[in-house]
């Protein structure tokens, strides 16, 4: 374990990739400072993270957190992809060859409270109800201003500051980070709803139809989530029983963004404050979680000032995966979509695919972290 405690460092955000850096300062003997300006762990009927891959868990093992968060989630075996019902391709993400499942599944607001107890074991307790008001003194030498619910506030100047505060990112809209991209026409739609008994869980599905796609995502294991790009989706469901209740719904834009530099000066960035993308893939949450076991073994190194060039390759990476997937999910036009239904059901012959897609959706395709051995 390596100490600096010549640093002074703070956090901006409190979700999973705040908490899981300042989890991993911690157990190597830094103590940070992590606002947010929220009161706790997002609410579970609001919780848009569901999956964690294989790589989330193995970065989690040191802390203790990923034993946690398996005995908690549900593994799932593998993605159903249907034309209007009719089968085309079931890629079995159960045939990961790994120490933990490709893909489990357990909503945001679980991981974020196994985090936080977790953290708290190391006498650190983010402070809630606080917000970076501004950022002044540039990127070399940052001066953050915090408010509180109470109106008091204070100026302090952290000889690190990490923007974990999201899409819409105070930090890095205050310290000169370009995040260029563009956003898709598409509107996408969101509905949960809970069963009075358990529902099958196993797998996730994708139907499309042709224009037009409708998803299925185990929440619980009497709680599912739908996916669509289609306004009138939930007349379109196929329950498996009749629903006790709609938890929630929503529906959002996609946009496809990622800054140009991870750090500028003392000033870095991760998680959603430095790329959005697609859900499509479960890669959102992970990645954040993968650049915050980065940047705090490179601090704990005194490499900080490599974390850029490490993280961008595999920002970039995941951005063209789920780009890719996306397109193939929303495709409109009769001959392209002609072309899907013929070209999926022939993966099933091209196990080579199959096994680099479940590489991707484990998460397994990024950079093996150096300060873990390799298991596999």
């Amino acid at each position: 374990m390596v100490s600096r405690a010549d640093i002074s460092i703070l956090i901006a955000g409190a979700g999973p990739v705040g908490l899981t850096l300042a989890l991993e300062l911690a157990r190597r003997g830094i103590k940070p400072r992590i606002v947010t300006q929220t009161d706790g762990p997002v609410s579970e009927s609001e919780s848009r993270a569901l999956g964690v891959n294989a790589r989330t868990l193995e970065l989690l093992e040191p802390s203790g957190v990923a034993g946690q968060i398996r005995e908690q989630a549900i593994a799932i075996e593998g993605l159903r992809l249907t034309s209007r019902g009719t089968p085309l391709l079931t890629i079995h993400t159960n045939k990961f060859r790994g120490q933990a499942p490709a893909l489990s599944i357990l909503p945001q607001s679980a991981t974020e409270r196994l985090l936080l107890e977790q953290l708290r074991t190391f006498e650190v307790e983010p402070e809630w109800h606080t917000t970076v008001n501004t950022v002044e003194g540039g990127a070399e030498t940052p001066e953050v201003t915090l408010i509180r619910k109470d109106d008091s506030g204070e100026t302090v100047k952290p000889t690190i500051l990490v923007g974990a505060d999201g899409a819409h990112s105070i930090v890095r809209n205050a310290c000169g980070f370009t995040f260029p991209g563009e956003a898709l026409e598409n509107d996408f739609f969101l509905a949960d709803y809970a069963y009075d008994v358990p529902v099958d869980v196993s797998y996730a599905r994708v139907d499309f139809i042709n224009p037009g796609v409708l998803g299925c995502i185990p929440v619980r294991a009497n709680v599912l989530r739908y996916i669509s790009t289609l306004p009138d989706f939930e007349d379109r469901i196929v329950h498996p029983h009749d629903p006790l209740e709609q938890t929630w719904r929503s529906d959002f834009k996609v946009s496809f963004r990622h800054v140009e530099a991870m750090s500028i000066g003392r000033v870095y960035l991760a998680g959603d404050a430095a790329h959005i993308h697609s859900p499509i893939g479960a890669r959102g949450m992970n990645l954040g979680i993968e650049d915050a076991c980065w940047l705090a073994w490179l601090i704990s190194e005194g490499r900080e000032t490599e974390y850029s060039a490490l993280r961008l390759p595999a920002v970039r990476g995941v951005l063209r995966q789920t780009r890719m997937l996306t397109a193939l999910a929303t495709l409109e036009r009769p001959a392209a979509l002609m072309l899907r239904e013929r070209l999926l059901p022939l993966m099933t012959y091209l196990p080579f695919a199959e096994r680099r897609l479940v590489s991707g959706i484990a998460g397994m395709d990024t950079p093996h972290p150096p300060w873990i051995a390799r298991t596999q």
